[in-house]
């Protein structure tokens, strides 16, 4: 926690030279999974919440007309899936982790003509930090020891890292002043179970989500 808190106030504080702020909030709903390691695994629904500020990289000669902004975000969210090892969804395992995430974009709206237009792109990296991770396996594991096999082979009994980094993007339109709507994909770059070398693990999702502007400043 004393990481997440020094990053994002070095994030922040790097950025109050900017001449134009605008600050929300924002959530979304998504579909995400553990890649890599549940054998027949399923993605799960999930969802997050967080506060944003928009620090406006070009100059405003005109009221609101920046088209590039750097925009940290601190969010709470969670990510999961479910698995089992057939079809039959015999023994289902259960997983449901919980993030405070960072992420850290690079904000560009497509212009015409020079003007400053209503659909953007985002993309940059995201750091996350587990504070909750609830699994629910014991029946599966239970059930390969009887069957002769080892857990761990069949990617049961790892506990997830407490830390992890990825990329974010998203594609976003201007819905008026104060509301945007957008698609997010993340993809996690660092592996979510340390101990587990069969495959790489990572976090994913695709989520749709919606932003509120609550106020700016000069």
């Amino acid at each position: 926690m004393k990481k997440l808190i020094i990053i994002y106030s070095l994030l922040v504080f790097s950025s109050v030279s900017a001449q134009f702020i605008k600050y929300g909030v924002t959530g979304s709903l998504h579909k995400g999974s553990i890649a890599g390691i549940h054998n027949v695994s399923k993605g799960n629904f999930g969802g997050s919440v967080g506060i944003f500020a928009d620090f406006a990289l070009v100059p405003n000669d005109i009221y609101d007309s920046a088209w590039l902004y750097f925009t940290p975000q601190l969010e709470l969210y969670t990510i999961g899936e479910r698995a089992s090892w057939d079809e039959t969804g015999k023994n289902e395992q259960k997983y449901n982790n919980t993030y405070i995430g960072i992420p850290v974009y690079l904000k560009y709206f497509i212009r015409n003509n020079g003007y400053k237009g209503d659909i953007y792109f985002m993309i940059g990296p995201k750091f996350e930090f587990l504070v909750s991770e609830k699994t629910e396996e014991s029946e599966a594991i239970n059930d390969a020891l009887n069957a002769g096999f080892d857990p761990k082979k069949r990617g049961l009994g790892y506990k997830a890292d407490s830390f992890g980094y990825g990329v974010s993007a998203k594609i976003g339109v201007k819905v008026d002043n104060s509301w945007d709507v957008f698609v997010r994909f993340d993809r996690g770059l660092s592996k979510v179970y340390l101990d587990y070398s069969a495959h790489p693990t990572y976090n994913r999702f695709l989520a749709i989500g919606v932003s509120y502007y609550l106020g700016e400043t000069n």
